[in-house]
């Protein structure tokens, strides 16, 4: 079991910066995969970002490729997700997950491990 809590999230202007971190705690947090997804109100939850568990690897959706960046430290057993030059269409909870390997990286059913969500808001 692994348990995963992010933060980070607020209220920005269009064109402004957040960081967002996912804790992890339970079992061996830095051995997993993570996937970062995002949910717009009355949209489904999509990928947002993926990094492996080494770091060394991250792929993005089209949508935020060159204004986001996954990092992680796993010495502190944490996730994080830098955005940059951010747009009102941005706006969604986002998540942290783990991912579990049996599906392809940006679908959302091959994460067995969730986040409660951290609410991002960009302002026009």
């Amino acid at each position: 079991q692994v348990q995963l809590v992010e933060s980070g999230g607020g209220l920005v202007q269009a064109g402004g910066s957040l960081r967002l971190s996912c804790a992890a705690s339970g079992r061996t947090a830095s051995n997993y995969h993570m996937g970062w997804f995002r949910q717009a109100p009355g949209k489904e939850r999509e990928f947002v970002a993926f990094i492996n568990w080494s770091g060394g690897v991250a792929y993005y959706a089209d949508s935020v490729k060159g204004r986001f960046t996954a990092s992680r430290d796993n010495a502190k057993n944490m996730a994080y997700l830098q955005m940059n030059s951010l747009k009102p269409e941005d706006t969604a909870v986002y998540y942290c997950a783990v991912y579990s390997g049996s599906s392809a990286y940006y679908d959302l059913r091959s994460y067995v491990y969730w986040g409660q969500g951290t609410q991002v808001t960009v302002s026009s």
